[in-house]
């Protein structure tokens, strides 16, 4: 596709930089890998509509969006069900004006809107799309059968279609009956050789993600209230970031926590680089999840060596009981408790495992095959 130009269609281009889109980052590094081959045209949310140069080979064509995630509106609040009209309709003709003039081919981050707004650009202008679902257009979306109507419509028509996570693509499939290859979400990072982890408590854990139910941030927050003093004096460090609708609920939580003097630290939204920095600080990353595929977050954790503890949920059973991390016997408190006394006492090296994992997550590789794919188109 040299001198060819691909035109990417998502909600999580970020819009600032305060590390609030953690999906954004990614979406970033890999349209930055991609530019190094091809032109990149970007359609993404911004504060209005407005077209900007991002690199020499990059740029972007913004639609207005809410300063809140799309995922978050819900169409009976009048003032979000302006906002998801607006959204739609600058959507829809950014994607048009990004496709015209020489574009080979769309790509769809993520299936609704995205993908739908790739398809009508794709026909109208005559070349092909491909679609990319996350866990939120299948699992969420997929059980409104209006949506899934229009979900089995966009992958259908695509020419290739991705999911991020393995039970994603399964999952999708039984939705259009068409293959769908597995995609990993994954960053690129700066640091290339991590320190080891401690070899002896007491262990420093991390949780980076959304204060959200499906994300597990409850969960986590009680299940170290039932750790004991003796489970605390294994452990330098609990620090929670992110932020979301859960917040005075997480600070609520936290709150007896830190009154008892328990090493727990409560921060907001960090950008990548301190995400980064934040987990080569940690000897575990905490995904206490209720829904997941396969967060962004556990492939930073892979390329930086450092385990994680993971709820059952989505491929992560698959992925950390291959040498990666301890797998929670359940999605409740009481498991992720044990699995952080167990992390506490934990001697298995796991530098070999956790270098394995981190090959299959490499930002090279997804680029390459998101090229070979539209070169195919």
């Amino acid at each position: 596709m040299v001198n060819q130009v691909l035109v990417l269609v998502t909600s999580s281009f970020p819009i600032g930089r305060d590390g609030s889109e953690a999906a954004g980052s990614f979406v970033v590094d890999l349209v930055e890998e991609l530019a190094r081959h091809i032109e990149v045209r970007v359609v993404a949310p911004g504060h209005a509509t407005s077209l900007e140069r991002w690199a020499e080979r990059v740029t972007i064509h913004r639609y207005a969006a809410p300063v809140q995630p799309l995922s978050t509106l819900k169409p009976w609040r009048l003032s979000d069900s302006r906002w998801i009209w607006r959204v739609w309709r600058g959507g829809m003709q950014a994607t048009g004006n990004a496709a015209a003039g020489g574009a080979a081919s769309i790509l769809a981050l993520w299936a609704l809107p995205c993908g739908a707004w790739a398809r009508h650009a794709a026909r109208a202008h005559g070349i092909g799309y491909s679609v990319w679902m996350l866990g939120s257009d299948v699992w969420s979306l997929g059980r409104l059968p209006m949506m899934r109507r229009m979900l089995r419509t966009v992958m259908r028509d695509a020419r290739h279609r991705y999911a991020d996570g393995l039970q994603l693509a399964r999952d999708s499939e039984a939705i259009c009956n068409l293959p769908v290859e597995f995609l990993p979400t994954t960053r690129a990072l700066a640091t290339r050789d991590p320190p080891p982890i401690a070899s002896a408590p007491p262990y420093r854990f991390v949780f980076i993600g959304r204060w959200h139910r499906n994300k597990g941030i409850d969960l986590l927050l009680d299940a170290l209230a039932l750790l004991g003093d003796s489970d605390w004096d294994c452990i330098a460090e609990v620090a929670i970031y992110g932020g979301g609708p859960l917040r005075t609920l997480v600070h609520e939580k936290a709150k007896p926590l830190l009154d008892a003097g328990r090493p727990l630290v409560i921060g907001g939204f960090i950008p990548k680089a301190e995400a980064e920095c934040a987990i080569v600080r940690a000897d575990w990353l905490l995904i206490p999840s209720r829904i997941e595929s396969i967060p962004v977050v556990f492939s930073d954790a892979m390329k930086l060596s450092r385990p994680v503890i993971a709820t059952p949920v989505g491929d992560l059973p698959q992925l950390v009981a291959g040498g990666c991390g301890i797998v929670c016997a359940a999605v409740d408190p009481p498991a992720i408790a044990s699995a952080i006394r167990i992390a506490c006492r934990d001697r298995a090296e796991r530098a070999a495992s956790l270098a394995a994992c981190a090959e299959r997550f490499s930002l090279r590789k997804v680029a390459w095959q998101i090229l070979q794919g539209a070169n195919s188109e």
